[in-house]
């Protein structure tokens, strides 16, 4: 056991010092540390440490989801749901049933059984890969919301349709039963999602000036929605989906500010360490695996699992064309806020949906679940066949796809969305600064004294100009302006100076024992909040300064 921590404490060690290195070369991190786990997985003197399945869907897969569900726009998710629904359920079927008939048909004595429990396993895109291989990008929000959003659910339907092609080898399946099943543990997954959610919205009112007790309940929800939604025999995945949209829906209302601030902190740590976790252990798979079989047998398996591979990939690209064509998914959607123009969605976003379907560990975690033994007595057919199949599906859509997609999108030429992003955010701005302005004329004369009144007016009027004059502006307008956000930035970086001086100050107080442990934390909480206010302050008017004069 002191062995296994050890290692554990070492791939933790890898993991954050090639995170740093994925930034400095910008390549997706999850290829990256699943490359590294093969290297790790091959050395001789480190001992096996093989993933257990009930860790990867009980441990890792909750949170992961929750997160991804609490960082998703309910109100994108929504307006995109037919899409997400055709990728998430049926293409999900079509690919099992594809790979079925490829993998029965190309490979030798491969089993109808083994054919489907081998598409039901790599049938569903990963939740995490698309969101780490998609980030930074630029690509256009409805095709993120579409890519994030089908792979928050498809996990469920994957696992349904493994759970009966594994019924099928007992002799136990029923097409019929099947179905009406599937739509059962759906709708009770949805229902116990639904339930949760509202009891945590309820738990976090309640609790809402304890930080620490809402960031700790924060922690175990993904794990109270998928073990209640399992003990039903509903859909675990479905409701972890289901209750982080409902917490993040109600999120601003419920949370505190200091929950905000924490939370974000702590969960941005702990998926990075699970995802971390997650595609090191994919990589220190494949040695178990190899070992298990013979050499001819290994070079043969890898050749096929390369087609079932390329077969997955293309099916995908066929769907996704096809449902975008009887969807009508290139005609203009209307726009969703007034300064916004008609968006009509071209083939070249249609393509990077296609394309984006990388295998990740809800795979391997499912595959590595294959029993032994069956309930029969017999031992489980072409057990580690499946299982290097699988890898080999993982490791090709994690490295053609994840390494490629990039440079795709450089060849279409597909612009990235920031200045749409920043007009947004500029025109919301905009509307706030409005709204205050009239808040102020109503509420402030006679509750505050009139020079306090000019005061907070003022400001918010000088917003107000640079706000409106800001695109039609001229040259010299916005070099002035520019110089404006500078002056801003560097009174505000003479403030950061400021704080660095009270903090050194701070330090030497702790150390000398002048003040008390007690007092002294709270002034440097303080200094921590105003300087993440002076940073952010910072950083928008040098994008500001940026728009004006690129």
């Amino acid at each position: 056991m002191q062995e296994i921590f050890g290692i554990v404490i070492f791939i933790l060690a890898i993991l954050i010092a090639l995170s740093v290195v994925a930034d400095k070369i910008r390549l997706p991190y999850p290829i990256l540390l699943v490359l590294c786990g093969l290297v790790v997985g091959f050395t001789p003197f480190l001992p096996d440490l093989a993933l257990d399945p009930d860790v990867a869907i009980y441990v890792f897969l909750p949170p992961i989801l929750y997160d991804a569900a609490f960082k998703t726009s309910w109100h994108d998710f929504k307006k995109e749901i037919r899409p997400i629904s055709t990728l998430a359920v049926t293409l999900v079927f079509f690919t099992t049933v594809a790979v079925a008939v490829a993998a029965h048909y190309t490979i030798p004595g491969f089993s109808w059984p083994a054919a489907f429990i081998l598409g039901a396993i790599v049938s569903p895109p990963d939740a995490v890969a698309a969101t780490s291989i998609t980030k930074g990008l630029g690509l256009n929000r409805r095709v993120i919301t579409i890519i994030e959003g089908e792979s928050l659910v498809n996990d469920a339907s994957a696992l349904i349709a493994y759970r009966y092609a594994v019924g099928a080898l007992s002799g136990t399946f029923v097409l019929w039963r099947a179905g009406l099943e599937f739509i059962l543990v759906a709708i009770g997954g949805i229902a116990v999602g639904v339930a949760v959610g509202f009891l945590l919205v309820f738990a976090h009112k309640k609790i809402k000036e304890h930080a620490v007790a809402e960031t700790s309940l924060s922690l175990v929800s993904p794990f109270i929605a998928y073990f209640l939604a399992e003990r039903v025999h509903a859909s675990g995945v479905l409701s972890v989906v289901t209750a982080g949209l409902m917490v993040a829906w109600r999120s601003r209302e419920v949370f505190s500010y200091e929950t905000r601030l924490q939370a974000s902190v702590v969960w941005e740590t702990l998926i990075f360490l699970l995802n971390g976790l997650v595609f090191i252990l994919i990589g220190l798979q494949l040695p178990l695996i190899t070992r298990q079989l013979g050499e001819s047998e290994l070079f043969r398996l890898v050749g096929y699992g390369l087609i079932i591979g390329v077969v997955t990939i293309a099916i995908r690209i066929v769907w996704v064309f096809a449902g975008a064509y009887h969807q009508s998914i290139f005609r203009k959607r209307k726009p969703t806020f007034p300064y916004e123009k008609a968006e009509e969605v071209s083939w070249k976003n249609v393509f990077i949906v296609a394309w984006t379907g990388t295998r990740g560990v809800v795979s391997l975690a499912t595959a590595l679940g294959l029993p032994i033994i069956l309930p029969g007595g017999a031992t489980f057919p072409q057990r580690n066949a499946i299982l290097l199949l699988t890898f080999v599906v993982i490791l090709l859509t994690l490295v053609v796809q994840g390494l490629t997609l990039p440079l795709l999108i450089k060849g279409l030429r597909i612009k990235p969305e920031e200045n749409k992003q920043q007009k947004e955010e500029d025109n919301l701005e905009l509307t706030l600064t409005k709204k205050v302005l009239i808040f102020i004329e109503e509420n402030f004369p006679g509750q505050f004294e009139s020079k306090v009144v000019d005061k907070i007016r003022k400001r918010y009027r000088t917003d107000l100009n640079i706000l409106q004059k800001k695109d039609s502006r001229s040259g010299k307008e916005k070099q002035e302006t520019a110089a404006q956000h500078l002056y801003h930035t560097q009174v505000r970086m003479a403030q950061l100076a400021v704080l660095k001086y009270e903090r050194d100050l701070l330090i030497q107080y702790h150390k000398d024992g002048t003040f008390n442990d007690e007092a002294i934390a709270k002034a440097v909480k303080e200094l921590d909040i105003e300087e993440m206010r002076l940073q952010g302050l910072i950083q928008k008017a040098e994008e500001v300064r940026s728009f004006l004069m690129p």
